[in-house]
Formats: C-alpha cells, structure tokens, sequence
C-alpha cells in the first residue's frame, strides 16, 4: 500500500495557501467540502502493482495480462459501470463537407455516425476540420464537448478557445468535436434518451454503466469512424476532455487503448483528483449532485473513500504506456490540484514498467509553468475552473513531442 508521506502533506499545505490566497476561497467558505488542507487527514492508496493475490507486478506483460484486466474489472464493478462492447450495426453518413473554410486552411466534414442494436438506433454527429493542404493522414484532436455545441460551431460564425479549431489547424492537426448530449443528456432524468436505448438492461445492473460510461462509449464509435477515414491517421489521435468530460477521457483510454494520448483538463473529483483526500470535492457530493452519473455500486462509498478497491493514480496508471496529460488551474479548488498531481506522482511505478520515465517535480509546477514530458505532463492554468486556449497550447506541444 502507498501511505501518504510527510513531505507531501508538507507540500498540499503549501499549496492549498497560495491557491486560497489567489482564488480568494476562504478555508471552509462552502458548506459541505474543506478546503483546509490540514483537515485532510492521513489516507492509504491501494497499491496499482499488487495483485489481488498478493502478486508483485514486476514487468509489463503481466501488468497487462493479470493486473491490469484486474483494475478495470474494479473501476467498472465499483465506479464507472461495465462497458458493452457489442452493437448490431454501425455506419458513417457525411451529413455536409466544405473546402477551404478558415481563409483557406481547413476543410470541414461533418459525419453521423449512427449505431444499432435491438432494433434501435442512435447517432452520434461529428465534426471535424482537417488541415487543407496535408499530404496523407494526419493526426486529430478529439474534445468531448460537455459544453454547447456553440463552442464546436462548424461556420465559425462563434469562436470558442473551449475548441479553438483555428490554433489546431495551424499546428497541423485536425480537430474533431462531438457533444455529450447526443450520446446521453446530461440530466439525471433523460441521460436515459441516448446510448442507454442501446442497452436498458444496463439500467437495472448494480455495475451498469450510466452517462460518463455513454460518453466514453461515444468516443470509442468515433474512433472506429476514424479507422475508415483515409484522411485521418488514426493510429494518432488525442482524446481531450474538461471536467466530466475530462473524467470521460480517462475513462474511455483505459476502455480503449486505440486512443495515442489522454488529456484530462480540469477533471476533480473521480477524474485525475485522489478520491481519499478529503479535499473540494467528494465522492458523496459528486453522486449527490450528479447521481446519473457513474454506475449504483459508486454510490456505496458516500462518505467511504477509504474502502473503494481502487483510486484515480490507478486510473490514469490504465493508459500506460500511452502518454497522459492532466491540468488544474488556480481557482479552482473544487478539483483539487493537490490530489490531482499526487494521482500523477503515484501512477510513475506503472509507466515505468515499459522503459524510464523522467523525474516528476515531486512538488507541483508554479501556475504557468508546464512540465510537458513523455509520458506523463502536467500544467497549473492561472484562473478558473476552464478549458482554454493556453491549455490547447500545451496540448498541441506534448503532440509535437511525441507524434513528431
């Protein structure tokens, strides 16, 4: 088991006292959270390199054989509900195409993507910008957009730094969006009305996937769109996700191992924060808040951290040896940048069963500082709780670094 050391309780007091005094937040200003560092107590993170029985993961074949099946089976019998993974028929329709858009620079492609099972459908829309001039494939930025479709417009007649297709396109690079809405409306009353028609059994399953399972599936139907897309080299595509849809990202690298790069913008509380830190969010409060979406059995751990069979360095250890991009900005306490950095710090073991890994800060980078490394980066954003064009920027150099 990982104990929590001294010098990093040290080092989340330190920082919880900059963060307060640039987020203005008063320790225990909101009712029902603590943003007093020294209230966090002592916690025990699970080992991501014992097996259940009692095995030392020692090498990456059997990471990926015993312990890592292993941790997805948990996260999805205890968090995130199971995946299905079989469909009756799935198809692509290119619903509009325009060259030359964005001053000549760009050709849009807008696609539905529509997929069957028992009798019934649902259709994912897509849309895309792909470099004009590229010769062969090229490489793609995936948002899932849990924001309006405004922010992913297709005429640019709205510009959005959420999605700043323009800067992604100047780098090379395609830039793909689709909103969570198509696959499950983000309401704890109709999310029911998307991918769930696919599969209602799953509904009454106490590991049955809700809407953060529907999404991450989504993205998964949009790769296997990508596949057959000869202008997209699908081998090389960066899944980008902000707060849900951030825990979204991780989730659906660790399902799907197609995904090059995970990026996790802003993510808290079962995204890339450590659930066992009693710190902005909770586990209580997020299955309160938002009880459609993770699977039943999550909500077993209201006000139980410490009996979860699993935490979020775990997570983000599943897309090993794939690189792994996490962010926190100042203000926004709510998602932890503590945790979420110490999640980082303690999914290094995993990632180094596949070759070195270069040496983490062990404190956090300053706000606007990044650390961008293979595999595994990290950037503190000056502000609020965002997706925003310093975040792509820094999303666009980790793909430089490791696509070129």
């Amino acid at each position: 088991m990982l104990k929590k050391t001294g010098m990093a309780h040290r080092f989340g007091i330190r920082l919880f006292i900059i963060l307060s005094v640039l987020s203005g937040i008063r320790p225990g200003a909101v009712s029902g959270q603590n943003y007093d560092e020294s209230k966090v107590g002592s916690y025990t993170l699970p080992d991501p390199l014992l097996g259940r029985d009692g095995r030392v993961i020692a090498d990456a074949r059997t990471w990926e054989q015993v312990r890592r099946p292993e941790l997805l089976k948990l996260f999805e019998e205890h968090v995130y509900g199971r995946m299905p993974k079989t469909f009756d028929r799935i198809g692509f329709r290119t619903t509009r195409e325009a060259k030359g858009m964005m001053n000549g620079s760009a050709d849009l492609k807008e696609t539905a993507i529509t997929i069957a099972r028992g009798g019934r459908s649902v259709t994912i829309n897509l849309v895309m910008f792909l470099p004009s001039r590229a010769e062969g494939p090229v490489p793609v930025f995936l948002l899932i957009n849990n924001r309006s479709v405004r922010n992913t417009a297709p005429d640019r007649d709205t510009l959005s730094d959420f999605w700043p297709a323009e800067k992604v396109i100047a780098a090379g690079y395609g830039v793909a969006a689709f909103q969570v809405n198509d696959a499950a409306p983000d309401r704890r009353d109709t999310f029911q009305n998307g991918v769930m028609q696919l599969y209602p059994e799953e509904l009454q399953r106490p590991d049955g996937m809700k809407a953060i399972g529907s999404w991450a599936w989504a993205a998964s139907r949009v790769m296997d769109y990508f596949e057959s897309e000869k202008r997209v080299d699908a081998r090389r595509v960066a899944l980008v996700g902000h707060s849900r849809g951030g825990k979204t990202s991780l989730w659906a690298c660790a399902q799907d191992t197609r995904f090059a790069i995970c990026i996790s913008n802003n993510s808290g509380n079962t995204g890339a924060a450590l659930s066992r830190r009693n710190f902005g969010e909770t586990v209580e409060r997020i299955n309160t808040s938002f009880p459609h979406w993770f699977a039943d059995n999550y909500k077993k751990y209201n006000g139980r951290e410490s009996e979860l069979p699993v935490d979020q360095h775990m997570l983000i250890a599943l897309a090993a040896p794939r690189p792994v991009y996490v962010t926190n900005a100042t203000r926004d306490l709510w998602a932890d940048p503590t945790g979420t950095y110490l999640a980082l710090l303690h999914a290094r073991p995993v990632f180094r069963l596949y070759g070195p890994v270069p040496d983490l800060p062990e404190t956090l980078p300053a706000a606007g500082s990044p650390y961008i490394s293979l595999p595994l980066s990290y950037h503190l954003r000056e502000g609020k709780h965002n997706l925003e064009g310093y975040d792509w920027e820094n999303f666009i150099r980790l793909a430089q670094l490791h696509f070129k």
